[in-house]
């Protein structure tokens, strides 16, 4: 199965690395999956050879979101991206940010999008005390979440 509960994915990551593997780890809410999410996950797992994406629970997404979102539950968006041939694992967290998760996973790659600034990831200091590095991938122009429901609102 590729939804792995928390407490195993640090043990997963190590055997992945142990096998001289590249691990990538991304983060974030996946809310409403769009062409843009897509796009971006198949950028992420060609930097390496396993992609771990770290899902915002619902909890999280609500303090990050607001009271309205997430539109879909968690186990609803956990299903939807890990049927994603660019994704090799999902794993649900419950903090703000994914700082506790990206200390456990140690990747080699951490990747966000282009809407973020390196300096302002509390994610990548992390990364970079272990050797690895953070990329961030150019987003996809009118395509997120937030523009969908906007729409669906008008």
């Amino acid at each position: 199965m590729k939804i792995i509960d928390y407490n195993e994915i640090q043990k997963i990551a190590e055997t992945l690395k142990a096998d001289g593997k590249t691990v990538v780890f991304t983060n974030g809410c996946f809310d409403i999956l769009h062409v843009g999410h897509v796009r971006y996950l198949q950028a992420a797992k060609e930097l390496g050879d396993y992609l771990i994406l770290g899902l915002n629970s619902d909890q999280s997404v609500r303090t990050i979101k607001g009271p309205t979102r997430p539109i879909n539950q968690q186990d609803d968006r956990a299903e939807v991206v890990s049927a994603l041939s660019s994704v090799d694992y999902v794993v649900i967290f419950d903090q703000p940010t994914a700082e506790n998760l990206v200390a456990e996973v140690k990747p080699a790659i951490y990747v966000k999008g282009g809407d973020y600034n390196i300096k302002d990831l509390p994610e990548a200091a992390i990364v970079a005390k272990h050797g690895g590095q953070t990329i961030l991938i150019p987003e996809v122009p009118g395509k997120s979440s937030s523009t969908i429901i906007k729409k669906m609102q008008k």
